[in-house]
């Protein structure tokens, strides 16, 4: 055998248990309940889409927005009746996060909780990787 050739071998395992793969995207129950109230009175829509434009002071920022249809290339995110879409440009920025809804006496918004941010503006609403 050649230094340049690797040998492989392929079996069949039966009964095997395949492991869940993670959420691109987590929700709390807070962001579920918003989500689900937010959709309640729009039957038109199937759910939120999540999405990263170039914005802001520090590069990328989120978008939000109901969508009536799951694009082909959108990652879905199935959670307690609860559907949230990634656009595909969102989607590795996204790996890991949780989304929360927090409300305060001054506002209410959904907040993105993200491993992978390497930092942020002063207001919070822009972000780097």
């Amino acid at each position: 055998m050649s230094a340049s050739m690797v040998r492989a071998t392929v079996r069949a395992v039966s009964k095997r248990k395949i492991l869940p793969t993670r959420a691109a995207l987590t929700l709390t129950p807070a962001a579920v309940n918003r989500i689900s109230l937010l959709l309640k009175n729009k039957p038109e829509y199937i759910g939120l889409k999540v999405g990263v434009r170039t914005r802001g002071c520090n590069g990328l920022t989120y978008t939000l927005d109901y969508t009536k249809d799951k694009d082909k290339s959108d990652e879905e995110v199935l959670q307690d009746g609860v559907r949230v879409f990634i656009e595909k440009k969102a989607q590795l920025t996204l790996l890991g996060t949780e989304m929360d809804y927090v409300e305060s006496k001054l506002s209410s918004e959904f907040v993105f909780n993200n491993p992978n941010i390497k930092g942020t503006c002063g207001c919070g609403e822009s972000f780097n990787m």
